[in-house]
């Protein structure tokens, strides 16, 4: 009897832990949630986060509180997110740069592909190439010729070393044989004030230069991506003028470990939320729309991209600034 008794204790102690994830999922959200964006209050990455999170929080019935954790392209709120208890209670929204260029110039305390689970991507944004009003090139091979002639005496904007817009610019001058100067910001805003304000020459821009380029006030010169835009029907790819250039998915992100369930879900209200017609509106104000993927969709992608990534900045020898 003694012995049946030790049994049944031992039993019960072990299927605990089996079932309180489960049952904390079903339960799951009780308390706020705190979403981690890795770049400056006013960027891209931040307003979109914006786009979804009030809804998000009405939807869960719980609010989701905005920490922005911006600084080293990303990284330092990549980390923060990753390392954080897999409950559910901290998710991130980043851009692609971290994620599917970062790994390759910087040594993290964390692997992406170990230590963050995509839950689901928010939206494509446009990437415009844009250069300041003063500079005289209309076209990408004015700018192209423009730059030879005037070799390593032209500067060019990105937010921080390492992202997507990095890289766009160094594929677009290595595959024409110039050189430009690069200049990092923290951030697309700061970047986008100083193309206006004349401190750098070009840039690549994924959606806070719409406006100014609807307003006259930045020229664009290509779009990265594999179709001409709706918004700008005469304004090339980058395809189209010789440099294949694409850009990475804007997403969402949780700690590995984090319950399928509430992955799931997140994934399921985020996607819906992102359709629904005034959060299409606001995406539309920066040339984003909505792209809908399953958690494993989502994850081949990013694997893809920081493959083909990897690939190209070893190629052509880029390193960290």
């Amino acid at each position: 009897m003694v012995l049946l008794t030790r049994f049944w204790i031992l039993a019960v102690l072990l299927s605990v832990p089996l079932h309180m994830p489960a049952a904390n999922a079903q339960n799951w959200p009780t308390k706020p949630i705190r979403l981690i964006v890795n770049f400056p209050p006013g960027g891209t990455t931040d307003l979109m986060a914006r786009a979804f999170s009030q809804k998000l929080a009405e939807t869960l019935g719980q609010p989701v509180i905005i920490d922005n954790r911006g600084g080293a392209a990303g990284n330092i709120g990549l980390e923060v997110a990753a390392k954080a208890p897999a409950d559910g209670y901290t998710i991130l929204a980043s851009s692609g740069s971290p994620i599917v260029v970062g790994p390759h110039f910087y040594k993290l305390s964390i692997n992406v592909d170990r230590d963050l689970a995509p839950i689901t991507p928010m939206a494509r944004i446009l990437t415009l190439l844009v250069v300041k009003p003063g500079l005289p090139v209309k076209s990408v091979t004015e700018l192209t010729a423009y730059l030879r002639t005037n070799q390593n005496k032209l500067n060019y904007g990105s937010v921080g070393t390492g992202s997507t817009l990095h890289i766009h610019a160094e594929r677009y001058l290595f595959a024409n044989k110039i050189r430009a100067t690069h200049v990092p910001y923290k951030g697309a805003a700061l970047m986008v004030t100083a193309l206006l304000s004349d401190q750098v020459d070009f840039a690549f821009d994924s959606g806070l230069s719409v406006q100014h380029v609807r307003s006259g006030k930045l020229r664009a010169l290509a779009v990265a991506s594999n179709s001409r835009s709706q918004l700008f029907p005469d304004v090339p790819t980058m395809a189209e003028t010789g440099t294949e250039v694409n850009d990475a998915l804007f997403g969402v992100y949780a700690p590995t470990g984090t319950p399928r369930a509430i992955i799931t879900r997140l994934n399921r209200e985020i996607g819906r939320i992102m359709q629904l017609p005034d959060s299409r509106a606001a995406l539309a104000t920066f040339a984003a729309e909505p792209v809908t993927l399953s958690p494993e969709e989502f994850t081949e992608i990013q694997r893809r991209d920081r493959e083909r990534y990897g690939v190209f900045i070893r190629t052509a020898n880029i390193k960290a600034d």
